[in-house]
């Protein structure tokens, strides 16, 4: 679906959200690298609605978006499967339609991902923005870094959390033939889930300095506008512990029961041997507290 001269598929999930992707499209164009094509995914947003932003754009850009539309909503998974299977490009990256970029984001990680043929994609250091929506825009309120003290991405620290969120991530579009697909029987932490299947087999690459990726968010918004991070949170933690157990259960099945059964009751005793020699320096504090008023009252 995209052209020959496109080097950077970006897919933008959206639905029922036109003020925002009008914007995402916006930031899309204004980048400095210009060999990229767009594939909206309507998944089960009003089409007319689309439509009309779409046949609105400047011709040249035009030329340069396509469109998926889902009759029904078909989840954030299967949308962005949707989207990067249409794609035929080298790399490809995940704009969703509330986030943005600055203007070099795709000419930095081109470069980088040029530059670093082993490197399977390349994480731009982030900066979370927060905002609101004043009823004829969107004012930002505060903002602040994500994981501002990372200088690299490694699969060590993915496990714990996920350190990058689809908007700073351009990658190769070769690894989905080794790797898959975004699985779509999980609904939310569906790039944090294929980001381990992916950092198990390849480095991923940094480029770190200014940010150039913006998470958006907006706080205490439903609906529509809302952001995956709070509305969502909920299935966040669900599909967090789903992963966590499924990866479990494989390793003791191939394993046995040893190792887990340990490091459960280790982790156990070790946390609250901690929290007891944190309340024990309170405890003599506290005495060592109470000792000097009592003898300054004397």
């Amino acid at each position: 679906m995209s052209d020959s001269s496109a080097r950077v598929g970006i897919v933008v999930r959206t639905k029922d959200r036109p003020t925002l992707l009008a914007r995402a499209l916006d930031d899309i164009v204004g980048q400095s690298f210009s060999a990229w094509h767009v594939v909206i995914v309507n998944d089960g947003g009003d089409s007319d609605a689309l439509v009309a932003l779409v046949d609105s754009l400047d011709e040249q850009v035009r030329a340069k978006v396509s469109v998926i539309d889902h009759d029904v909503s078909l989840g954030r998974s299967a949308a962005a499967n949707a989207g990067v299977s249409s794609l035929s490009t080298e790399y490809v990256v995940l704009h969703d339609d509330d986030d943005l970029w600055d203007a070099d984001f795709l000419a930095l990680s081109v470069e980088w991902l040029d530059r670093t043929p082993a490197d399977i994609g390349v994480v731009s250091r982030t900066d979370i923005v927060y905002e609101r929506f004043d009823g004829e825009r969107f004012v930002e309120t505060d903002r602040e870094p994500f994981w501002a003290k990372m200088k690299q991405i490694s699969y060590a620290d993915l496990l714990q959390v996920n350190r990058f969120v689809p908007i700073a991530y351009v990658y190769r579009r070769v690894v989905h033939d080794e790797v898959g697909l975004y699985r779509v029987d999980i609904h939310a932490a569906e790039d944090w889930e294929f980001n381990l299947r992916v950092c198990r087999k390849y480095p991923i690459g940094f480029i770190d300095g200014p940010a150039r990726a913006f998470w958006m968010q907006r706080r205490d918004v439903t609906g529509a506008l809302g952001n995956s991070m709070f509305v969502l949170a909920a299935e966040h933690e669900y599909y967090d512990r789903l992963i966590r157990d499924e990866a479990l259960r494989a390793f003791t099945t191939a394993h046995g029961d040893g190792l887990a059964l340990y490091l459960a009751r280790f982790i156990q005793e070790e946390v609250g041997r901690q929290l007891d020699a944190r309340r024990s320096i309170g405890d003599r504090l506290i005495s060592r507290i109470r000792g000097r008023g009592n003898r300054a009252a004397r």
